[in-house]
């Protein structure tokens, strides 16, 4: 069995965790994570590549284990969680890596490529959006509602996408064999978010989350412009970001590879194995 670090770094006055398997002198592979999870969810997905990768998987600053200042300490943006993440990454000497994004790990990945792109050797992404296609209107429209007008009238939604009964809702929908998803995710993930204040912060990075779409023009000239290796491995039962978002990467990467299969948001919990075999496969490929 792969031993798998728990480490923490301090990051610009922050003590930011992340996991860490594998031999120091083989490709870097970074793991980021999505909303409302954290480094977490890549427990399983951490050993089986351990053999011949890197692997650094971050908690966000507010997420997991890593320090969650309350609001008025910091300014909660995907820009500040991206700007503290890539300090981590340099911080511990990774310097050029292959990046795995999902959900949340998308607009943070995003950002660290269009800001240093001979970084990033590659992209997987599993339901980590990058273009407009891949909104469900079911899910977003109370989120778009809130950041263009948060007040009393809007935030209700938001809070209730904050409980145990939704976060469970984002792990188990769209996955045909329920049972192979653990209840430690999502009560995993609820404990994590009662720390004091930690609701003032996603309620934040709702209101910044339109950002990400104002960014997603320049993501996609970095796409055209350098045709960097993806992998597009996606769930396609997802509620939140759907099928067509996959398809997407396309327009800009025709040679991306793109797999959907029968899961949902949290694909690595049910179909580990297919998505692990599919990244096997994907890296041989890619030079490092």
């Amino acid at each position: 069995m792969a031993a798998v670090h728990h480490r923490t770094a301090m990051v610009d006055g922050h003590a930011i965790f992340y996991r860490e398997a594998g031999r120091l002198n083989d490709p870097h592979v970074v793991l980021l994570h999505g909303y409302p999870t954290s480094s977490h969810m890549f427990r399983q997905l951490i050993p089986v590549l351990s053999d011949r990768y890197h692997l650094i998987a971050p908690d966000y600053v507010g997420f997991g284990f890593s320090d969650a200042p309350p609001v008025a300490e910091l300014d909660y943006s995907f820009d500040a969680l991206a700007a503290v993440t890539s300090a981590l990454l340099s911080r511990i000497g990774v310097d050029r890596f292959a990046m795995y994004v999902q959900d949340y790990g998308a607009p943070v990945g995003w950002r660290i490529a269009l800001n240093h792109p001979d970084r990033v050797s590659a992209i997987i992404s599993q339901n980590g959006n990058a273009y407009e296609e891949g909104f469900v209107e079911s899910y977003w429209d109370p989120i778009w509602a809130y950041a263009s007008a948060p007040g009393p009238g809007t935030e209700g939604p938001v809070r209730d996408g904050l409980t145990l009964d939704a976060i469970r809702w984002q792990y188990t929908h769209g996955v045909p064999d329920t049972s192979l998803v653990s209840p430690d995710c999502w009560h995993n993930d609820f404990a994590l978010l009662q720390r004091p204040g930690m609701d003032e912060v996603q309620l934040a990075l709702v209101r910044d989350y339109p950002s990400n779409v104002d960014l997603y023009p320049d993501v996609h000239e970095y796409f055209r412009s350098t045709q960097v290796p993806a992998l597009v491995v996606w769930g396609a039962n997802d509620e939140i970001f759907g099928p067509a978002g996959a398809k997407a990467f396309n327009q800009d990467l025709p040679r991306a590879r793109v797999h959907l299969l029968d899961a949902g948001h949290f694909a690595l919990e049910s179909n580990l194995d297919i998505v692990s075999d599919h990244i096997r496969g994907f890296l041989a490929q890619v030079p490092c």
